[in-house]
């Protein structure tokens, strides 16, 4: 730890937490919609305070609520909050969206765990993750007795997959006895940072309706694409374009923990249910009842995030201003970051196109794996905790993502300032010389 025990930045992945200033105009409706009507939207000096269509926005959803955010909702989520979803997505695909499909969640990773509940009965079933994969879904599957089918992602190839990789892993799965029910893409890519083209995405799309496997889509990051030659395309879209939409079971997932409003305590997020049997959708509606109904805070703020401004209303420039900034100061952070650590000798780090992660690849000496065997932990792990007691940075070991065998690296963020970054990048090239000869 540096003197002082200071931590220079952390790999926490909240926005908030490491100085990310939060958009203006949700608040300010967030506050509205909490506060008594008398001292809110219908005090005499609102208007001082608080621009004309977030006090519009508040009132409309007091109403729609009947009151404040103290009561339950419906257990799919409040249906004035579900339109807004439908509103997004149909704008976003150009394809139709019905409100009965939507279920509002405590952020995407309620709507995970009720799929995952829903198709995973035992030891024998099984669900594709893409290795490098977000431990929700490895966790998920420990806790539900189910059987992890991995596929790996390229490194080599910006982190993509192909067909006949897909192809290996679920044959190899089959041979083990296991029934692979369902898929995972994460799309753009936690903890490795791309973004796949359309191409990729039918791909995946394809191979899941071949196989009759439910398609879990990963999308919280779909606002955070930084490189120019890609754009995010939802894995529904892609799927419309492959002529294969009507033939795939897929949930799609959306949080407003991400993205440009990084509200991670607000828990906030929704799932969209594609092709499922109605009477599925009516046993996946009795698992969201059985916890009532997602946080209200959550879904005004994902009614918010779907939602925004219109042209012409007071906030509308301002708000949009806002989101700029917050996106090209990420895009800057991603380009410092993935740039500088590839300048270290002994990393490989490839561009972060998306998210808010890259993952290196470190090479370090025999010596260090010698000491990490010793330790009892792995050597990504002796790593990551030396770069901390060292720098006072905190990084995730590579391991807990998984990765291929002999690999060594970490998954850090770009959240801090950007001159919080350069100043980490520093740090980590100062650490990993040091570290290296100390092992050699």
């Amino acid at each position: 730890m540096q003197a002082g025990g200071k931590i220079l930045y952390t790999n926490i992945g909240n926005p908030h937490s490491v100085g990310q200033k939060p958009l203006t105009w949700p608040r300010q409706v967030m506050a509205l919609v909490d506060l008594p009507a008398e001292v809110g939207v219908d005090h005499p000096a609102a208007a001082t305070l608080f621009p004309a269509d977030a006090i519009a926005r508040a009132k409309e959803i007091q109403a729609a609520l009947g009151g404040g955010t103290g009561a339950y909702s419906h257990s799919k989520g409040n249906t004035l909050f579900r339109h807004d979803v439908v509103e997004f997505i149909q704008n976003r695909d150009n394809l139709p969206s019905d409100p009965e499909s939507i279920f509002l969640t405590n952020g995407a990773s309620t709507g995970i765990s009720h799929i995952l509940t829903t198709v995973i009965s035992g030891p024998n079933d099984g669900c594709m993750i893409p290795i490098p994969q977000y431990p929700i879904y490895s966790a998920t599957l420990a806790m539900l007795n189910g059987a992890q089918v991995p596929y790996n992602l390229d490194e080599s190839k910006g982190w993509s997959c192909t067909l006949s990789g897909l192809e290996e892993s679920l044959a190899a799965a089959k041979a083990k006895g296991i029934t692979t029910k369902a898929f995972v893409i994460i799309n753009p890519g936690n903890p490795t940072g791309q973004v796949l083209d359309e191409s990729s995405l039918q791909d995946v799309c394809s191979f899941c309706a071949k196989h009759g496997l439910v398609l879990l889509a990963d999308e919280v990051y779909q606002e955070n694409v930084y490189t120019d030659a890609k754009k995010f395309v939802s894995c529904k879209k892609a799927a419309s374009d492959a002529g294969v939409l009507d033939k795939l079971q897929m949930a799609s997932f959306h949080s407003t923990s991400k993205g440009i409003f990084g509200e991670c305590g607000r828990r906030g997020g929704y799932m969209e249910l594609t092709g499922f049997n109605p009477e599925v959708v009516d046993e996946i509606y009795k698992l969201a009842s059985s916890s009532l109904c997602s946080g209200l805070a959550g879904q005004v703020m994902t009614s918010l995030m779907c939602r925004g401004p219109s042209p012409g209303d007071a906030s509308y420039d301002s708000h949009e201003l806002e989101k700029a900034t917050i996106f090209n100061s990420l895009k800057n952070r991603a380009k410092i970051v993935a740039e500088g650590l590839n300048a270290i000798d002994g990393f490989t780090c490839n561009p972060a196109e998306g998210a808010m992660y890259v993952f290196p690849r470190v090479e370090i000496p025999a010596g260090a794996i010698a000491a990490a065997k010793a330790a009892g932990t792995s050597p990504d792990g002796l790593y990551a905790m030396s770069l901390l007691e060292e720098t006072g940075i905190c990084v995730v070991p590579a391991s807990g993502f998984g990765q291929e065998e002999g690999r060594v690296g970490f998954r850090t963020t770009f959240l801090p300032s950007s001159e919080e970054m350069q100043e980490g990048v520093k740090k980590m090239k100062e650490h990993h010389e040091m570290f290296v000869k100390r092992y050699q």
